[in-house]
């Protein structure tokens, strides 16, 4: 038993060490590095993309938050002249 036990396993890191050895060939060809700078050149093409759709999102939400604040600058005038309204006529009454 310890003897096929030990068969198996070393024939399992032969088997590894080949198989490791044909990767690194494998993923240094030159077909490998042409995949690799296709692959790139994709990734880039993908960043650039969500990039600009990550440009316009904050150009839009920079809009409306100037928008937003408009509005509750004018909200806020107008409050404070309807109360200064609400004062003089308080006044008058008295």
């Amino acid at each position: 038993m310890i003897h096929t036990e030990l068969i198996k396993k070393a024939a399992l890191f032969a088997g590894g060490v080949l198989f490791g050895t044909a990767g690194v060939k494998i993923l240094g060809s030159k077909d490998a590095k042409k995949a690799y700078v296709q692959a790139t050149a994709a990734v880039l093409r993908a960043k650039d993309c969500v990039m600009d759709t990550v440009t316009a999102v904050q150009e839009n939400a920079e809009d409306v938050l100037a928008e937003a604040k408009e509005i509750n600058e004018r909200r806020q005038e107008e409050e404070i002249y309807s109360e200064e309204d609400q004062e003089q006529e308080d006044e008058k009454c008295e």
